[in-house]
């Protein structure tokens, strides 16, 4: 375990692979931690330096009262990034973490060199949205949501499966002032004029039965990046490195290697 004490918060960070590997960074989606991520990583290939951590308010890291800024979690990132010495990284965002890759991009493209952005926007929902989920929350916590929530997050085949229940304990353990937080992050985010300003290559990713980030929206932001390139992978939801690990990390690869990166 790894924890990185930034100007007001400590992160909990895991760093694998090879000091003088590429560095590819991930960030983790709202209600879920850096465990994200595990199947797709034990696929990549070897040298890679890769570089998880839990956003504020989720999993090990610290949990500061809400609201936050989409600003806020963005600087997260950044001070964490340069505390490492980590620059010109791939840095891959799920949801609320492409969001925070969408800003960091721009803010510090030194820190940035290639840019995934799976299952997120430029905008995600509307104010009312927001304000109807974090007042259901306030009032019987992430567990009241978490039958909806499943439904956007995965396929219908995927819960069926057993390991369906993992993914509810990790999400209802979500401590509520960090997911209500980041809900308040995101409400009030609109990235459109930051996302058309995005120069590094870029992929994004899509599942085909997301509820919750929908492949057209998804496919609408990365239009407004030149350059960037699309994928959608079929039958999965929002969180398609967990329902389809094969074919997330060779997509991953893929782009890796059109990059000079593996």
């Amino acid at each position: 375990m790894q924890i990185v004490k930034l100007q007001n918060l400590a992160l909990h960070v895991r760093i694998e692979g090879p000091e003088t590997g590429f560095p590819v960074v991930f960030s983790n989606s709202l209600g879920t931690d850096l465990k994200l991520w595990d199947k797709v990583v034990a696929l990549l290939p070897g040298g890679l330096r890769v570089i998880r951590f839990d956003t504020r308010g989720h999993g090990l890291s610290d949990c500061l009262p809400s609201p936050y800024s989409m600003d806020e979690l963005a600087n997260d990132a950044v001070d964490l990034l340069d505390q490492l010495g980590i620059s010109g990284c791939a840095f891959v965002g799920l949801s609320i973490g492409g969001m925070i890759g969408q800003v960091v991009a721009v803010r510090r493209p030194d820190l940035i060199s290639a840019l995934v952005l799976s299952n997120t926007a430029a905008k995600l929902g509307d104010q009312q949205m927001w304000n109807d989920r974090i007042a259901a929350i306030q009032e019987g916590g992430v567990e009241s949501l978490a039958g909806p929530i499943l439904e956007r997050w995965f396929s219908e085949e995927f819960r069926r499966d057993d390991e369906l229940n993992a993914w509810r304990n990790m999400l209802i353990r979500t401590p509520k002032e960090g997911y209500i937080g980041c809900c308040h992050a995101i409400a009030a985010a609109d990235l459109s004029a930051q996302t058309r300003a995005i120069r590094q290559p870029t992929l994004g990713i899509a599942g085909s039965v997301d509820g919750a980030s929908p492949a057209n929206l998804v496919e609408g932001t990365v239009a407004m990046i030149e350059g960037a390139s699309f994928r959608t992978i079929e039958g999965a939801g929002h969180l398609p490195c967990v329902e389809k690990p094969a074919e997330y990390a060779a997509i991953l690869t893929n782009f890796l290697k059109e990059n000079g990166h593996v």
